[in-house]
């Protein structure tokens, strides 16, 4: 189209013969300033009429609605934008002018989250009324964190399906009569014998999926939930691991109950350990 109008021009006599053209060049355009973060909503106060409430308090209302079909379950991982405020209109924290969505799954979050989230679909935008006992509570414990009932606008963005942790086993209290328990005090059942022959040692590499609850029946760490296998030198981990592992054959499933002088102590040094005797139930995949 330019060499076009070009020629036009010279055949018209507008520009002289032999003139030459110079693109001029071509300053950058500024950077976009970074979006701000929403206004408070006018219903920040308080939930309107036309809000929904559940039996725990939780209430919330769709600003838009999502094309997907799909609700994310409680341990699935999500992608959000949102924005939070206190009932007086003071926002506390947004992913908006960051440009970055969050990413987080929905069991290691406040409980108004993982609530609320799960009334979403995929595209769905939604205001929540977090009362403080589903949020950080009256009196947060973490620095920082907001007191009392919170506002939030969040947009689900998108779900990643996890694998749903394993059930909590019933004698997760305590090791049962008919678990044998080593002089050490390890105490271990096996649930599914496999074909394996060999025994590792303590000098082995072990394959294996695991997952570990205190004795009250939480649930602090699962390769299972993960979708990936764990590998590490038997000689490397909790001794209640190594002791155990050696009492198995690959395709193994046992049981353990180890107590805290075996794990990470009744009070661990390392920040985040789990405390006193711990329960795991783990399957031998292969020795390296």
């Amino acid at each position: 189209m330019r060499r076009l109008l070009w020629s036009s021009l010279l055949a018209v006599g507008v520009l002289a013969p032999g003139f030459r053209l110079h693109a001029a060049p071509i300053d950058p355009l500024p950077a976009a300033a970074p979006p701000s973060a929403p206004a408070a909503p006018p219903d920040v106060a308080a939930p309107p009429a036309d809000a929904k409430k559940t039996a725990s308090g939780l209430a919330s209302k769709v600003l838009y609605k999502g094309k997907g079909k799909d609700h994310p379950g409680p341990h699935d991982r999500v992608t959000v934008n949102y924005t939070g405020w206190t009932p007086d209109g003071k926002m506390f924290d947004s992913s908006i002018p960051g440009g970055e969505p969050a990413r987080f799954p929905l069991d290691a979050v406040i409980p108004g989250w993982t609530e609320g989230l799960q009334l979403m679909v995929k595209g769905e935008k939604r205001r929540l009324w977090i009362p403080s006992k589903l949020a950080y509570g009256d009196t947060p414990e973490r620095p920082g964190a907001p007191a009392g009932p919170l506002v939030f606008d969040v947009e689900l963005l998108d779900i990643k399906k996890v694998t749903p942790p394993p059930a909590t086993p019933p004698d997760v209290a305590a090791a049962p009569d008919d678990a044998k328990k080593t002089s050490s005090g390890l105490a271990y059942k096996i649930l599914k014998h496999g074909k394996g022959k060999t025994h590792p040692t303590a000098d082995n590499t072990v394959e294996v999926h695991y997952t570990g609850w205190t004795t009250d029946g939480k649930m602090f760490d699962s390769s299972v939930v993960r979708g990936e296998p764990a590998t590490f030198p038997l000689g490397a981990v909790i001794k209640g691991w190594t002791e155990g592992l050696q009492l198995m054959v690959v395709g193994d499933k046992a049981r353990f109950w180890i107590p805290g002088p075996l794990a990470y102590g009744d009070h661990p040094e390392r920040p985040g350990a789990p405390a006193g005797t711990l329960v795991f139930d783990v399957e031998l995949l292969n020795i390296k």
